[in-house]
């Protein structure tokens, strides 16, 4: 990962929390040339000390290379968005903020009852705000015993974490309102969420 020294992030909370919020990631490995999926990733443990856990369809081209002790990388990635250099009071270059998590693992693959534990955690992070949630357990079990056997789960280990947020540090406070101003003009989710990420990384 690129990280210039002010944008570095190695407090092990924000790398954590940052993990926890933005659990969609971006699984890569090493195959025949390198292969990404796109896959909910979870975190269990604590700050210091974690591991995370997924899954794929057996019919993903990544299946037939997983194996125990295999390196992966998972990308995490925050809002992000262009920032035009005429929202500055003077001249300056555009340029594009973000925040983003590599976490370079090894794997172990999941035991059928891991992937079952799995699947029930993943599908209760996501379920329990619903209206009316219906959780892993209350699936009919032929549906699950159909859909088990096409899918493997497996552990990942962490031994490199390397995190970034570049959200306009060092700016001064005119131009920091300008930027998050304008990206709330946009109405869009996205901007919105850079906006706020600018303003806690800036105080």
């Amino acid at each position: 990962m690129y990280q210039p020294k002010k944008y570095r992030k190695k407090d092990p909370l924000y790398i954590f929390n940052f993990i926890k919020a933005h659990p969609f990631a971006t699984f890569v490995l090493k195959g025949e040339r390198l292969l990404a999926t796109h896959i909910p990733v979870l975190i269990t443990g604590t700050p210091d000390d974690f591991v995370l856990y997924a899954h794929i369809a057996n019919h993903n081209e990544q299946f037939s290379f997983l194996k125990d002790g295999l390196e992966a990388l998972l990308i995490f990635q925050g809002a992000h968005g262009y920032v035009s250099s005429s929202w500055y009071k003077e001249k300056d270059i555009s340029t594009w903020d973000y925040s983003a998590v590599h976490v370079n693992v090894k794997l172990k693959i999941q035991t059928a009852g891991e992937l079952e534990s799995s699947l029930d955690d993943l599908v209760a992070k996501f379920e329990k705000n619903q209206e009316k949630p219906l959780f892993f357990q209350d699936y009919p079990r032929d549906i699950v015993e159909e859909h088990l056997p096409l899918i493997t789960g497996f552990w990942c280990n962490p031994f490199k974490v390397e995190a970034v947020a570049k959200l306009h540090q060092g700016y001064d406070k005119e131009d920091i309102g300008s930027v998050t101003r304008h990206l709330e003009k946009m109405d869009d989710p996205l901007a919105t969420q850079l906006s706020k990420n600018i303003k806690e990384e800036n105080n």
